[in-house]
């Protein structure tokens, strides 16, 4: 099976990467401390208060560690696919096999995605060869999934766009379509189509019930909220639900909220996306 960034994700903090305590530290400093003290003979109490010079010398170390402790934390986790950022995943990148280099305007996770898929597409009927050959082939491209209908051989490759709600303008698909058929792709499947995931735009309505001395001005900044959290976690096979659409409303200043449109939950095939329309969000009066 293979990975998805979210699985990388899922997979928690490798144990390289050090839990920072710096309580815990202190103490250990000031245990070391006290134990060479008593064997050198020395009688002295790092338990005094704050403001004693040594006292204050053992705090200093342990921040110092800290830092230190943090500083490599950070190398480690710029080797690291799943943490890397910026110039250190651009090394990554560069370090893998084949290498691949960042596209321009291409940002941090879509760059991750197609390292990952590098690695996993060396079997040339792969479905991960097919998403990395549409995302390679412009950084116009948000997301793409490959899928067969039924016994029909073709493949079917699936794409957003990063403008127009993620609706793909034809002139992308047929750049797309174009680079499958490249001799370099070694596709033993030749027969692709290249299509927009996004097969429907669909209109929001709402009706929101305010708390006491909400400024009606939350209205319009309802909408763009729940517009911008739908371009960014919308996509490829994400169900439109009105309980979600409650969820985002239900911001501070507001009451009670309800969808009226959509009529249902809209759900999606994991080829298919849905784009938003017109957002309208209606004040029913105040909460009492």
């Amino acid at each position: 099976m293979a990975l998805s960034t979210s699985d990388l994700a899922a997979i928690g903090t490798p144990r390289v990467i050090e839990e920072l305590d710096y309580e815990a530290t202190l103490t250990a400093i000031k245990g070391d401390f006290a134990a060479r003290a008593t064997a050198a003979g020395l009688a002295y109490d790092v338990a005094m208060l704050e403001f004693d010079p040594v006292v204050i010398l053992l705090q200093t170390a342990a921040y110092r560690e800290m830092v230190l402790r943090a500083r490599v934390n950070d190398a480690a986790r710029s080797n690291l696919l799943a943490f890397a950022a910026g110039t250190d995943l651009d090394h990554v990148g560069a370090n893998a096999s084949p290498p691949v280099l960042r596209m321009p305007g291409e940002d941090d996770e879509r760059f991750r995605l197609r390292i990952l898929l590098t690695t996993q597409a060396r079997n040339v009927g792969s479905d991960a060869r097919y998403r990395l050959i549409a995302l390679n082939s412009s950084s116009q491209v948000k997301e793409a999934v490959a899928y067969r209908l039924g016994r029909d051989p073709r493949v079917y490759v699936a794409i957003t766009s990063t403008d127009a709600g993620g609706v793909a303008p034809q002139a992308l698909i047929d750049d797309v379509t174009a680079d499958f058929y490249l001799p370099d792709n070694h596709l033993t499947n030749g027969d692709v189509t290249v299509v927009s995931a996004v097969t429907q735009q669909v209109g929001i309505t709402a009706t929101v019930k305010l708390l006491p001395g909400t400024p009606a001005t939350v209205i319009a900044a309802l909408a763009e909220g729940l517009r911008a959290a739908w371009l960014a976690e919308g996509g490829l096979g994400r169900d439109l639900t009105r309980d979600g659409v409650k969820a985002r409303l239900m911001q501070p200043g507001v009451y009670s909220a309800a969808s009226s449109e959509p009529a249902a939950d809209l759900v999606q095939q994991p080829y298919q996306a849905v784009t938003l329309g017109e957002v309208t969000i209606v004040q029913d009066g105040e909460a009492i």
